[in-house]
């Protein structure tokens, strides 16, 4: 995705090298040890396969005979140490990655260039645009990306037009028949240019999607909707909030919702299953592991809570705040990615009430949340009412699971949510 150093750079242990992104998550691999970059290799957007030397780092001494790998100093630099790309099984891997070799964030450019990242360059290239006119705003004039993205949207004027705040022009004015005035009264628009034809590989998450997809087309579909009320959910969600924020968790409708719905399973376990590849088993999975559906920067994933059914609603509130904010960096470990036995996705933070949620293989069910409205709705004594309305739609693998049985589950999964106290008397 990135690189953060240079061929020539001098780097530490622990310093950022690049940055990987893999068909499931988004890591930043560093250096092992104190030396200099001899070799980069890999540019941006190429596919590296694991176990490929990464970058070759010039060290001091013959690490693991002379003791630990020593800093670079004025020192005679002795031994060359390969840095390659780690297997899947890493905390910090990827099993198919990509690189960049353009200058890094740290490096000196020569006065043919900026001081300013290779993400940056890129966006300048493919807008046609002279990175000498654009301010930049970080350290030592450092262009970063707000300041190109800001520049390319004419928020940000070039700065061969620019104006210093502290010299107000103070020349007149002409006026409208001034032979001068014409081209002296014509505005410096920066319009943004149009965006060309490109062609962009899939890699990443967007290859991780098209292999769910394609499984997904061997799943027989059906589909089941309803309408929650939630005024009482409201009511318990406003009790909880300062509960979770003495415990430094915020609490959204969602805690609430994933603990209905582990409940729920427990009376129709069919729903927390999967089927066989040969279509001869079902197998009953004992924790509810419930995927969220999450739109990140780098699209859409869905990292699951693990074992819901042992999980307090400030426990499964409290995962849900790491996963988002984890996914707002596209930096969620493999393990939350795997082994969700149910799915939830929350389309109505987005927008939009009804939704034909696609399930997951081996998944057999998924639900799909619509936004929360405030609706007219007949009270008890046929008085119009407010309430909080939300739709439900419910996709199922009609091989295992039947309309009933998404029915019932439903009903009761909509009993808890509308009636909190009885979802409360049913936790254990």
């Amino acid at each position: 995705m990135q690189w953060f150093v240079n061929k020539g750079d001098t780097v530490r242990q622990f310093d950022k090298v690049c940055e990987v992104q893999s068909d499931k998550a988004t890591v930043e691999i560093t250096s092992r040890y104190d030396g200099k970059i001899v070799t980069v290799n890999g540019d941006v957007g190429d596919m590296v396969a694991v176990g490929a030397t990464l970058v070759e780092i010039e060290v001091e001494g013959k690490a693991g005979k002379d003791g630990p790998v020593q800093s670079i100093g004025n020192a005679q630099l002795e031994e060359e140490t390969k840095l390659s790309v780690p297997s899947s099984s890493s905390s910090s891997s990827s099993s198919s990655s990509s690189f960049s070799s353009s200058s890094s964030s740290s490096a000196t450019v020569n006065n043919s260039k900026v001081a300013t990242t290779p993400a940056v360059r890129k966006i300048a290239k493919e807008n046609n645009i002279d990175l000498a006119t654009v301010p930049g705003s970080g350290p030592k004039g450092r262009i970063l990306k707000e300041d190109i993205l800001n520049f390319v949207g004419g928020g940000v004027a070039p700065l061969s037009i620019r104006t210093p705040a502290s010299t107000p022009t103070t020349s007149p004015t002409p006026t409208p028949t001034s032979p001068q005035a014409q081209p002296q009264m014509q505005m410096q628009i920066n319009r943004p240019p149009p965006n060309p034809n490109r062609t962009e590989p899939i890699r990443g998450f967007g290859r991780l999607m098209v292999k769910s997809m394609n499984a997904s087309l061997t799943i027989p579909h059906f589909g089941y909707q309803d309408e929650i009320e939630l005024n009482n959910l409201a009511d318990l969600r406003q009790v909880l909030k300062p509960i979770g924020e003495a415990n430094g968790v915020k609490i959204s409708y969602m805690p609430l919702m994933i603990k209905a719905a582990s409940l729920a399973l427990n009376e129709f376990p069919i729903l927390n299953s999967s089927i066989s590849s040969d279509e001869t088993e079902i197998k009953y999975h004992g924790d509810h592991n419930i995927g969220i559906a999450m739109d990140t920067p780098r699209g859409l994933i869905v990292p699951n809570i693990k074992g819901c059914q042992h999980l307090s609603v400030l426990e499964i509130a409290s995962e849900l705040n790491r996963l988002q904010a984890q996914g707002a960096e596209s930096k969620i470990p493999d393990g939350d990615l795997t082994g969700t036995t149910f799915s939830l996705s929350n389309i109505g933070a987005i927008g939009g009430t009804y939704m034909g949620p696609v399930i997951a293989a081996p998944q057999v069910a998924i639900g799909a949340l619509g936004k929360i409205q405030t609706l007219p709705r007949f009270g008890e004594g046929g008085e119009v009412v407010a309430s909080k309305i939300m739709n439900v739609s419910w996709a199922g693998d009609h091989r295992v699971v039947d309309g009933a049985t998404m029915a019932k589950f439903s009903n009761l999964w909509k009993l808890y949510l509308e009636n909190p106290a009885v979802m409360v008397a049913s936790m254990k």
